[in-house]
């Protein structure tokens, strides 16, 4: 067969130019070729500015080579997996495991996830025993100084009633001709307390004074349960605690309003708090006045470790900056136009630490600029349910992006993989401190590939944990399944319950993927620490307004476990 003679290209006939037109084509072109050298020079980043990339964001999130390997706004690989917290048929109704003359009181600690995490081991520990579980008691005196119930943030009834066929809820301990039958007999169990551990410390002392109430009741059930009770603590969660209407209905407005502004948006937990950036030990260049301000703030931990910052930061346990979080978000694709709802509380440093995240992210929001202070006032006085708003906003979000990894992260984290597997963004602190460390002195785009790179496994993907691995709550395995065994395990009241259709979540692990060491956030001696939304730095008293800092130098009288809250 013969081949083809290939085409040639036609001629083309110049025409002759003017020499004055030539030379004025030629500074054209120079202007032009200048032009292009401005815009592909490197980025400003150099001398610590923004990165030049202002524009649309882009939806695609290109891997260390440079090749686009998914959606920045989700993961096609969720709609392999969705929750499924079902009881299996062995699980006994409530009617039939609960015993008479058993009641189990809970007093929560902490801030709002800290409680929830109480609540959700607190109904776990009654079936383990047996017994009648009292709604729980949350912290009214500890640090964040919040006086509401548990039916000032939950809904109560709805708490009760919908967990009816795990264990039996009451409001309040049975009484007779007006006094409560039995006194409670507090104690408290030690952290991570197994069943064989509930069943022999503390059911022994149940059978004889009827009523026991455990006092710091967080982080003190073993997350190494069987299947059923993995379930039960996920139905608890994400079925069983509903905030109230008030705060439901302010929260969902909120993400409407964002709604309105783009079709997307992030919500970011800050979390650079003074408070936090004591606990860490950490240090951000503030001089002197920055290791003052801090070493005061930490004397509220008595028995705190030895502050080193450098290991700190090498280690990967210094939350990122407020700058450094905008960096890593832009160099990873979301343009200057993307908009940004940040969930946090007083700033260190104020309005001059924000403005460098504010110049990468200019249309930047939070409750405050997105509702009046009518609409905040039934809140606003309460920590706990300003942080509930937060809360709702950062789970309504397409993505969600978290600068530690406390208990609002890692509650976050779970339920955005139970419900959908919508985006969860991590900074992989350990890897980017020196990256961060020697930003200026490479161009954007290698900067920003670096970035992409180190994020790999950080991304929220399905495959990044393998299942068992990290805290419960964080990664709820155990009530995730692939959608071969839906049939097995439908979920259809679980939508009927929560009004949410789209159930699908995922972390299970794609073969053949190289996934980064998790380690370096594991093990974080600060990943319990309070959520830090609204908190109160300044107050009153009877003789006046106390020192900015006092607040926490008086707490020196905290047990050893409190030293990690939310």
């Amino acid at each position: 067969m013969a081949f083809q003679r290939r085409r040639r290209p036609e001629r083309r006939v110049v025409p002759a130019v003017p020499a004055a037109a030539a030379i004025s084509g030629g500074a054209l072109l120079i202007i032009a070729v200048l032009a292009c050298h401005c815009l592909l020079a490197p980025s400003p980043l150099l001398n610590g500015a923004a990165p030049d990339t202002a524009g649309p964001a882009r939806h695609r999130l290109a891997n260390g080579r440079g090749s686009p390997v998914t959606d920045l706004w989700g993961s096609k690989r969720s709609e392999d997996y969705c929750g499924c917290s079902n009881a299996s048929s062995g699980f006994a109704t409530a009617e039939a495991n609960t015993l008479p003359n058993r009641y189990l009181m809970i007093a929560t600690s902490g801030g709002l996830n800290q409680q929830r995490t109480g609540i959700i081991d607190g109904l776990v520990a009654a079936r383990i025993l047996n017994a009648t579980l009292v709604v729980p008691i949350l912290d009214q005196d500890s640090f964040w100084n919040d006086a509401s119930d548990f039916s000032d943030i939950f809904d109560v009834d709805w708490f009760i009633t919908s967990l009816t066929m795990d264990v039996k809820i009451i409001k309040k301990l049975p009484e007779k001709d007006g006094k409560v039958i039995w006194t409670p007999y507090t104690m408290r169990v030690p952290r991570k307390c197994t069943p064989r551990c509930y069943q022999s410390r503390v059911l022994p002392v149940l059978m004889k004074k009827h009523v026991v109430r455990l006092t710091k009741f967080d982080y003190r059930l073993s997350n190494k349960l069987d299947i059923d009770l993995q379930k039960l603590r996920c139905r608890v969660n994400y079925q069983g605690l509903k905030f109230t209407d008030q705060i439901q209905v302010m929260g969902d407005t909120l993400i409407k309003r964002m709604k309105a502004r783009s079709k997307h948006f992030i919500a970011l937990h800050l979390r650079f708090e003074p408070d936090m950036l004591a606990f860490s030990g950490c240090y951000y260049g503030g001089g002197e006045k920055e290791r003052t301000e801090l070493g005061a703030i930490r004397k509220r931990w008595k028995n705190l470790h030895a502050s080193n910052p450098e290991k700190g930061h090498r280690h990967g346990k210094c939350p990122l900056t407020p700058e450094e979080v905008g960096l890593l978000l832009r160099a990873l694709g979301f343009g200057n136009d993307v908009h940004l709802y940040v969930a946090s509380g007083e700033i260190y440093g104020g309005e001059e630490t924000l403005s460098p995240l504010k110049a990468l992210f200019p249309n930047f929001h939070s409750k405050e600029t997105l509702a009046t202070k009518e609409e905040l006032a039934p809140f606003s006085s309460y920590s706990s349910r300003m942080a509930a708003l937060d809360f709702i906003v950062c789970d309504g979000s397409d993505v969600f992006v978290t600068n530690n990894n406390g208990n609002m992260a890692r509650m976050l984290a779970g339920r955005r993989r139970y419900f959908g597997h919508k985006r969860t963004i991590r900074p992989n602190a350990k890897k980017l401190y020196s990256l961060f460390l020697n930003r200026t002195s490479m161009p954007w785009e290698t900067f920003s590939s670096r970035i992409r790179t180190f994020q790999r496994g950080f991304m929220g993907e399905p495959n990044e944990v393998r299942p068992g691995r990290g805290g419960f709550h964080e990664h709820p395995s155990a009530c995730i399944c692939g959608n071969s065994e839906v049939a097995a395990h439908s979920n259809h009241d679980i939508q009927t319950n929560l009004g949410n259709g789209n159930l699908k979540s995922n972390v299970s692990q794609s073969a053949g993927e190289t996934i980064d060491n998790h380690s370096s956030y594991e093990d974080f001696d600060w990943i319990e620490l309070d959520d830090g939304e609204n908190t109160p730095i300044h107050r009153s008293t009877s003789s006046g307004m106390e020192s900015e800092y006092d607040v926490f130098i008086r707490r020196g009288d905290q047990e050893p476990e409190d030293i990690i809250s939310d």
